[in-house]
């Protein structure tokens, strides 16, 4: 059965996409089936696999509304062993149309369930924001990777997140658990990075991955070309980083399991 991942972070541009694509691509490079559901109405996932198009699919906004079924909104991706629900514009509107359908929060957990032996890996890329959408990712999740962009103001908000799953793990899913904390856009010259990532270590210890993603112009601008950075520049440093999480994803995987079940 697989595993539900939701990478979240309340505050945006912190490395969430871009966590979302690569380490799908990278866990598909080495033979896993993954599922990664783009549930931000900005759709950068989408475009970051190289969908420009939704007119025509399926999206994980007519999941969210019970318009169509998971089977439905599946599209492959130029990756092998890499399917994706894309997202659309739509979806932005979802929490006001929802306002009234019984069991809201739950939609998306109960559409995923019948799907879940068909891969070995579901990552939810949510919006940063703490609505509806990021609700229904977090009810759907076994466990959360947080992004934190090494600078001041991104500590600030995890306090607020941590609370936010503290309190969803009591009412709404017994079984989310914190995955791991991401550092991003890490640049070892910059001694404010060097002192986040000591007060982040500090302060939640082994929940910290040890792996860390640096500021990388080829993470940058492989989202233009429609492609992960491990497809754009698979020798970059930023490409190096993720394939290196990706196996530390997978040995923190082993234990992950054994405590869930």
């Amino acid at each position: 059965m697989a595993v539900v991942i939701s990478i979240s972070n309340q505050k945006g541009g912190v490395g969430k996409t871009t966590t979302s694509v690569n380490l799908s691509t990278a866990l598909a490079a080495v033979g896993k089936k993954v599922l990664l559901v783009d549930f931000d109405p900005q759709s950068n996932s989408t475009t970051g696999v190289g969908i420009y198009s939704t007119e025509n699919i399926g999206t994980s906004y007519s999941l969210l509304t019970q318009q169509l079924q998971v089977s439905e909104v599946l599209q492959k991706t130029q990756i092998p062993g890499l399917t994706i629900i894309p997202s659309e514009i739509n979806l932005i509107g979802a929490e006001v149309e929802l306002v009234n359908t019984p069991h809201r929060e739950s939609i998306l957990r109960n559409a995923l369930e019948p799907y879940r032996d068909f891969f070995d890996y579901i990552f939810i890329d949510s919006p940063p924001s703490m609505g509806i959408l990021s609700l229904n990712s977090l009810v759907a999740s076994d466990g959360v990777i947080i992004p934190l962009q090494c600078e001041y103001y991104a500590l600030e908000g995890l306090s607020y997140l941590f609370g936010s799953i503290s309190r969803i793990k009591t009412s709404l899913n017994p079984n989310l658990t914190l995955f791991g904390v991401l550092l991003t856009m890490f640049d070892k010259r910059n001694a404010l990075c060097l002192s986040v990532e000591r007060d982040v270590r500090n302060h939640i210890g082994d929940k910290v991955f040890k792996t860390v993603i640096p500021r990388n112009v080829k993470i940058s601008e492989a989202p233009s070309f429609g492609k992960p950075v491990l497809i754009h520049d698979i020798k970059c440093a930023g490409s190096c980083a993720y394939m290196e999480l990706a196996k530390e994803f997978l040995h923190r995987d082993k234990d992950f399991k054994w405590k869930r079940n």
